[in-house]
């Protein structure tokens, strides 16, 4: 094994010049619970410039930004409202073959390619969310050439899939199956799915119509028919002068559940599109965090709300045997070299895309 290895380091909170490509980054070492991984290949997601711009952080009320927000509060500025460390490698997608497993119980993941459950959960509390923290956040992550996990979240992967495609699921689709799954969604109800052209929810789509559900999903108008193409049933543009209200004229009346990813001005009226009894569910908001509530409207319709971050083993053991049984298939738009993260970064950042883009190690 070499002794360093390449690596996208954030070095602080702010805008791209924040994270560094270096090639003097030490190769981790694991311990006799943890396997080595030489990385193929890293999906990338919102949190990694969630995290590198500080948007996590409760001073910060605005969209989400590539630019970095200055009021931004380090020690409040993770997933976990916890203390960021730098330097941290981050990137949670980790696609790639196990190179160094020397325990007795892990052996067998020797030289077996895999995939990378991203929650790191205590090992004696694994159900206690307070202690779980995320990979490429609260400790190193997959842009790397080499990446250290504990052997409890290595799940081995048998597929015809490409490492790049691969990559592109971890983060988002085990974020969108842990919707769902908070939410009970089954054959025969409806959903609305905002930001649908994203990797969550893109993923959403699939991961709802192999429910059975019917699904109506919003998106920018340009990419209405890629969309569709995925499987909704029904598409609304996002610039619609009444999304919730569009939403629920595609779908012929109220919705059983609302999954949604954009937040911001048309939280609220989501909930009044959800018949009786109707559940909502988020796991991010990138048209900003805040937004108003009437009670009546949650308490007089019986509404449940959900959302959706530190999910249990199950979830991502659940979406690894959909990838292997051919159930759903990977929405890959782009891939980047490390050595053009910066780029990958600003295209991800523009969102004219649809689906995931993956940053390649090898």
């Amino acid at each position: 094994m070499p002794e360093t290895m390449r690596a996208a380091v954030l070095v602080g909170q702010g805008g791209p010049e924040m994270l560094e490509v270096r090639n003097d980054i030490a190769v981790p070492t694991p311990t006799p619970d943890e396997v080595l991984i030489e990385v193929a290949a890293c999906g990338m997601n919102n949190t990694d410039i969630n995290t590198r711009v500080g948007w996590y952080s409760r001073s910060v009320t605005e969209a989400t930004s590539g630019a970095g927000f200055s009021q931004a509060q380090v020690d409040d500025s993770t997933w976990g409202r916890g203390d960021l460390q730098f330097p941290r490698i981050q990137g949670a997608d980790v696609s790639g073959r196990v190179v160094v497993a020397e325990a007795d119980h892990n052996r067998r993941l020797l030289g077996r390619r895999v995939l990378v459950d991203p929650w790191i959960r205590n090992p004696d509390q694994p159900d206690n969310r307070e202690l779980a923290v995320y990979l490429g956040s609260e400790r190193n992550g997959g842009f790397a050439e080499y990446c250290v996990v504990p052997d409890r979240n290595v799940h081995p992967i048998e597929t015809p899939l490409n490492d790049i495609e691969l990559a592109s699921f971890a983060c988002s689709w085990s974020t969108a199956e842990h919707m769902l799954q908070r939410v009970r969604l089954t054959v025969g109800q409806s959903i609305a799915l905002t930001g649908a052209s994203g990797g969550v929810g893109s993923a959403l789509i699939q991961l709802a119509k192999r429910r059975g559900a019917r699904v109506v999903a919003v998106a920018g108008r340009a990419k209405l028919d890629l969309v569709t193409q995925l499987g909704a049933d029904a598409v609304v543009a996002r610039d619609s002068d009444d999304v919730p209200a569009a939403a629920k004229e595609a779908n012929g009346g109220p919705f059983d559940v609302v999954a949604d990813v954009v937040g911001g001005s048309d939280f609220a009226t989501w909930l009044e599109v959800l018949r009786r009894g109707g559940r909502y569910t988020t796991s991010g908001a990138i048209a900003g965090p805040i937004g108003n509530l009437d009670l009546r409207t949650l308490y007089l319709n019986d509404l449940e709300m959900y959302g959706a971050t530190v999910f249990g083993p199950q979830v991502f053991a659940d979406l690894v045997g959909y990838i292997q049984r051919g159930e759903v298939f990977p929405v890959v738009a782009g891939h980047f070299p490390l050595g053009e993260i910066h780029a990958a970064q600003a295209a991800f950042e523009a969102k004219a895309h649809v689906g995931s883009l993956v940053i390649t190690i090898r």
